[in-house]
């Protein structure tokens, strides 16, 4: 039944909001059953099941004001999929928590609820089911299964020798944060592509089948991604700048905003590109080699640019 659109949850309650979301997700043929039981059941047929959660918290990772439902819901369910990306998989089936308060529009969560549905609809996956409560806040918490075919691709096996390589866009979505937290909405390019990034879902099993040897989906920043490759390796590894193409959008922010666009490729996280080490002569096509890997000096494992230490922003943490 159609909600009112101007209804709130307090007006919807929980259980007419899930029969309404409920709609909104297909179901795929490895959903034995879906919504509405106690737990979901899912038909595995080979390999390996990998499994992720992450956390969305209103006001820390998104605003409102900043991003339409869609796109939240869109970001939301990238975020997860892209997880599963990295380890050379492809996500199944995904878990939906959310918290919000009474007074939040309805139209809202169904709005979210169609951008997750759309954006896991790109690699097939299903929405299983979730659960629903009050907070002061909106909160969504997601749970992503999926499956590899292969051994899956951990952070630990990069070997010195070998090269670092990047798939996908990187620095957009941090340009376009920039833009927002400044109060503006262009070059509208790198905004959208912080409000809707596009994670390349098909790249983590190519690098997988390539034989890729370590790789992370970056998410809070490139030299942060790639320390947590060299911490969990214990190998050494160095960036290049050369390696990295500035795009026009992100030139023009940096002249705007007086900072170096570069800081955008290599602290910049959201746009959810991987990153992986491979033998020299096993990069697929595709990927760009931006590093390489080498032995832990007396300082243990790390990250340097060009050789040295980096002074600039590298990545978000939480606390």
């Amino acid at each position: 039944m159609p909600l009112p659109p101007d209804a709130t949850l307090a007006d919807v309650g929980e259980f007419g909001l899930i029969s309404a979301l409920t709609e909104l997700f297909t179901q795929g043929e490895h959903v034995l059953i879906g919504p509405g039981d106690d737990a979901a059941v899912l038909r595995v047929k080979t390999g390996h099941v990998v499994v992720s959660t992450d956390l969305m918290v209103e006001g820390r990772h998104f605003r409102r004001d900043w991003a339409s439902a869609e796109d939240v819901g869109h970001r939301a369910a990238a975020q997860n999929l892209s997880d599963i990306n990295a380890m050379g998989g492809r996500a199944t089936s995904l878990t939906i928590g959310l918290a919000a308060p009474a007074d939040l529009p309805a139209a809202w969560a169904l709005e979210f609820a169609r951008g997750f549905a759309d954006e896991c609809a790109l690699v097939g996956a299903s929405v299983v089911g979730g659960d629903l409560t009050r907070s002061d806040q909106v909160v969504i918490a997601v749970t992503v299964i999926g499956a590899c075919t292969q051994s899956p691709v951990v952070r630990s096996g990069a070997e010195p020798g070998e090269v670092l390589a990047l798939f996908g866009r990187q620095g957009w979505a941090a340009g376009g944060l920039a833009v927002l937290g400044r109060g503006f909405r262009s070059p509208r390019v790198l905004v959208e592509a912080y409000r809707r990034p596009e994670p390349p879902y098909d790249a983590g099993r190519v690098a997988a089948e390539a034989g890729a040897t370590a790789m992370i989906d970056v998410s809070d920043g490139l030299l942060a991604e790639a320390g947590h490759l060299a911490t969990a390796s214990q190998v050494a590894i160095d960036v290049r700048r050369e390696a990295f193409e500035i795009p026009e959008p992100l030139q023009a922010v940096g002249a705007a905003l007086g900072a170096d666009p570069l800081q955008f490729i290599l602290g910049g996280g959201d746009d959810h590109a991987l990153l992986a080490t491979f033998a020299p002569d096993t990069v697929p096509d595709g990927w760009s080699v931006v590093g390489e890997v080498t032995e832990a000096g007396e300082d243990g494992p790390g990250v340097t640019v060009d050789g040295a230490a980096y002074d600039g922003p590298t990545g978000w943490t939480h606390f």
